[in-house]
C-alpha cells in the first residue's frame, strides 16, 4: 500500500506552507492536499513542527509513530499528514471529525475548504456528536466555569476555582470564542499552545489563535455546524483509484483504547480481494491518520494499461 503523494500541479493549497485552504474537488472526488515532509534540525519538536505546519499533536504523532516526539532524531524525515479525504458529508458551513481532530469550512461558494487542526473532551468529557449553528461570537471571552468544573477542579487541585475569569492570559478561552446554539459549547481559542490537535478539553472545541481570528472574522452567525464521529474515510479517485484514511477511534466510554470497526460500505468499498485486506491490515491495527491507496491488482492494472 503507498501513501498518497499529490503533486501541487494538481491540487495545491492556497498560500504559504501553512496555508490550511484549499481548491474543493470537482465531482466526486474527496481528495485535498499533499503529504509534506520536514527535515528536523537541532532543537525541533513535535509541538513546534505541529505549529509551524498547522497539523495537530496526534495526528503528527500517529503519521510518525516510531519517532520520540520530543527528540526526533537531526536530518530525519518527518512525516506532515497533510493529504486528507473530505468527510462524506455535505460541504456546507462546519464540519468537525472527531477522530481526525480537524475542523472543515467550506466557503459559501463551495470553491474552497479551510483545514484546521482543533482540540476536542477529554475522556469522560467528550466533545458530543451534534448538528447546531453559529449563535454567538464573543471577543474577550469571560470565563464562568460550571458547578461541575468547580467540583471537579476542587476534587484535582484541592483548593476552589474562581466564579468568574476574566479575559487575559488566563483565561482558558482566548481571545476569541464562538458559540454553538443554545448549548454550553464553544469554539475558542486558548491560552496554552499545547493540546490542540489533542483530546484535552471540557468539552469545548480548541483552536490555535490565529485559527479562531479567522473565523471569528470571516464566518456569519448562523453557520451551521456539525460534530461527527468518522474514523474511517473513503473515496474513489478517478473513478477506479481507491484511497482510504483511518485515524484512531475515540476511546470507549470506559476509557478502553477502541479498535477501528470496519463498516459495511468500508467493506465493499474494499471488496473481497484478498490481497487489499493484507494490504490495509497495518493500518487498521495501528491507523496513521494518513491517505493511503489500495494498490491495484492484476485485472485493474491491465484495464488501467488499456485506458492509456
Amino acid at each position: 500500500m503507498k501513501v498518497i503523494y499529490l503533486s501541487l500541479v494538481i491540487l495545491m493549497a492556497i498560500g504559504t506552507l501553512n496555508a490550511t485552504e484549499y481548491q474543493l474537488p470537482q465531482g466526486k472526488s474527496r481528495l485535498i492536499g499533499h503529504e509534506q515532509y520536514h527535515t528536523v534540525i537541532k532543537g525541533d519538536y513535535f509541538q513546534q513542527i505541529a505549529e509551524q505546519y498547522n497539523v495537530g499533536f496526534l495526528a503528527l504523532m500517529a503519521a510518525n509513530p516510531n519517532v520520540d516526539p520530543f527528540l526526533p532524531p537531526v536530518n530525519s524525515q518527518v512525516t506532515i499528514p497533510k493529504a486528507m479525504l473530505i468527510p462524506p458529508i455535505r460541504r456546507v458551513g462546519i464540519v468537525i471529525n472527531l477522530p481526525e481532530l480537524r475542523l472543515y469550512y467550506f466557503s459559501p461558494d463551495n470553491k474552497t475548504v479551510r483545514v484546521f487542526p482543533v482540540g476536542i473532551g477529554r475522556e469522560g468529557l467528550e466533545t458530543p456528536v451534534a448538528t447546531s449553528y453559529i449563535s454567538e461570537k464573543r471577543e474577550d471571552p469571560v470565563w464562568r466555569p460550571t458547578k461541575e468544573m468547580h467540583e471537579r477542579y476542587f476534587a484535582e487541585h484541592g483548593k476552589k476555582l474562581a466564579d468568574v475569569v476574566p479575559a487575559g492570559p488566563d483565561n482558558p478561552f482566548g481571545k476569541y470564542a464562538l458559540r454553538l446554539g443554545t448549548s454550553e459549547y464553544l469554539i475558542h481559542g486558548s491560552n496554552k499552545r499545547f493540546g490542540i490537535g489533542m483530546r484535552a478539553s471540557s468539552g469545548c472545541i480548541r483552536m490555535y489563535d490565529d485559527d479562531i481570528k479567522w473565523l471569528y472574522d470571516n464566518i456569519p452567525l448562523k453557520t451551521k455546524v456539525r460534530i461527527i464521529d468518522q474514523p474511517v474515510k473513503v473515496s474513489y479517485e478517478n473513478g477506479h483509484k481507491k484511497l482510504i484514511e483511518i485515524h484512531q477511534p475515540l476511546t470507549e466510554e470506559d476509557g478502553s483504547k477502541s479498535t477501528v470497526k470496519i463498516s459495511d460500505v468500508v467493506q465493499r468499498f474494499v471488496g473481497t480481494e484478498r490481497a487489499h485486506w493484507h494490504q490495509l491490515l497495518p493500518f487498521i491495527e495501528q491507523p496513521k491518520g494518513l491517505v493511503v491507496e489500495l494498490e491495484p491488482i492484476a485485472s485493474e492494472v491491465k484495464l488501467k494499461d488499456h485506458s492509456k
